[in-house]
């Protein structure tokens, strides 16, 4: 089996950046969701707090480096003017225009929002510190935010990986 350096990158960038965020997210859900009054103290608040913003920074770290990477290495190649680059391939049948045309742009520009929202998760946390367990409503937009972030990633991942099965770059 051969791969060239291009499909290496593709994989890097999906199953290896994209999967690390995507996969991490069930962890700082559980964090933040469990990061309240009535279940730890204001001192073990303080003791998890490092364990969370260092799971939080890493994972914002890995959806900017995916979305870094799909933006300026993978996404060039897919747009390669060439007649048989992935993206000519997908306008030139009918039947697959929609991966170009709704797939394409979501990759390009939505997926953008998941490192954006992951950072201000991390912003939130690291700015109420131990104090964010008493501020629930703050807690749960964060929650919030997050949960969005990890559908803007899912969804581009998603696209991302049939968009590929059916033009891979190569």
């Amino acid at each position: 089996m051969e791969i060239s350096l291009k499909e290496l990158w593709t994989v890097i960038h999906g199953m290896v950046f994209g999967a690390v965020f995507l996969t991490a997210f069930a962890g700082g859900l559980a964090g933040l969701w469990s990061y309240r009054a009535g279940l730890i103290t204001f001192e073990g608040a303080k003791e998890r707090l490092q364990r969370m913003l260092l799971g939080l920074w890493a994972m914002a770290i890995m959806a900017w480096v995916t979305v870094i990477s799909g933006t300026y290495i993978v996404y060039v190649w897919y747009r390669d003017p060439a007649k048989d680059s992935p993206r000519s391939i997908l306008r030139a049948n009918p039947k697959t225009i929609e991966w170009h045309s709704f797939g394409m742009e979501w990759k390009e520009h939505v997926a953008w929002v998941a490192p954006i929202l992951a950072t201000a998760v991390v912003f939130i946390v690291s700015y109420y510190g131990p104090r964010l367990i008493y501020h629930d409503r703050i807690r749960r937009a964060a929650i919030a935010l997050f949960v969005i972030a990890f559908a803007a990633a899912a969804v581009a991942g998603i696209l991302g990986a049939f968009i590929n099965k059916v033009a891979p770059v190569r």
